[in-house]
């Protein structure tokens, strides 16, 4: 990638460079958002990428590596709400790898809830417990049988988020992330994801607007725009309003 393409990236909106350029793109962005960073944070969130991508390289999100939307998520925070927050970073990049991938991260017998922890503690250990508890903080628990899982989630997301300000904006760029995902899916499953993220946006706009949620003024702003146009989209989708 020639020095006028970086240059195009530093501007362009997270979906458009994947659309252009794929993962290439992004992992470019990223390195471009981490490069003022310390040696030795730039490492460590190396470091996450590199497990992150480990760990999710066989799954796949519609059409894409899932890694893109790890890299979204991160750079989103860095970028659009101007957190340099270096483990809140490596907790973006690693935000679905305990829920999606606890047993390769620790081998534990017994439960899902077991095998979560033991992995949270693994991540703990090559990041530190801050990491960790953010990982833990938006990792969804296994959920009841005998209850709507949508309904569970949303009340696990609420409870989660309450005790945890950096977590929820953690949560506000993957659901960002999900919201604008939902114009690149098609069928029975955008019906689902609009049905299971609508009623998601109440909780989050009460909790970024918060006194505690630790961004700016307009940091704050872009995210509530963004949970607006995410709403217009489910209501669309969902066949709600005019």
């Amino acid at each position: 990638m020639d020095s006028d393409q970086r240059r195009l990236l530093a501007t362009m909106p997270l979906h458009a460079i994947t659309s252009t350029y794929g993962e290439e793109g992004l992992r470019e962005r990223f390195a471009a958002e981490i490069a003022s960073f310390p040696q030795a944070q730039r490492a460590a969130l190396e470091r996450a990428l590199d497990l992150a991508a480990r760990l999710h390289a066989a799954d796949r999100r519609d059409k894409e590596p899932y890694v893109n939307h790890l890299l979204r998520v991160a750079i989103r925070i860095m970028s659009h709400y101007r957190v340099r927050d270096p483990e809140v970073i490596c907790a973006a990049l690693l935000h679905d790898a305990v829920e999606d991938h606890p047993r390769e991260l620790a081998v534990p017998g017994g439960s899902a809830e077991a095998a979560q922890q033991a992995a949270l503690a693994a991540l703990a250990a090559e990041f530190g417990p801050r990491v960790a508890e953010l990982v833990g903080a938006v990792t969804n628990p296994a959920y009841a049988p005998d209850r709507d899982p949508d309904e569970q989630y949303r009340d696990h997301v609420a409870t989660s988020l309450q005790g945890s300000p950096w977590a929820r904006v953690i949560k506000a760029s993957d659901f960002t992330d999900n919201g604008v995902g939902l114009i690149h899916t098609t069928g029975p499953r955008l019906h689902k994801l609009a049905a299971k993220y609508a009623p998601l946006v109440p909780v989050l706009r009460d909790l970024i607007g918060r006194p505690d949620t630790p961004l700016d003024a307009a940091a704050r702003g872009h995210i509530l725009a963004q949970l607006d146009r995410a709403a217009q989209r489910f209501a669309a989708v969902r066949g709600e309003g005019g």
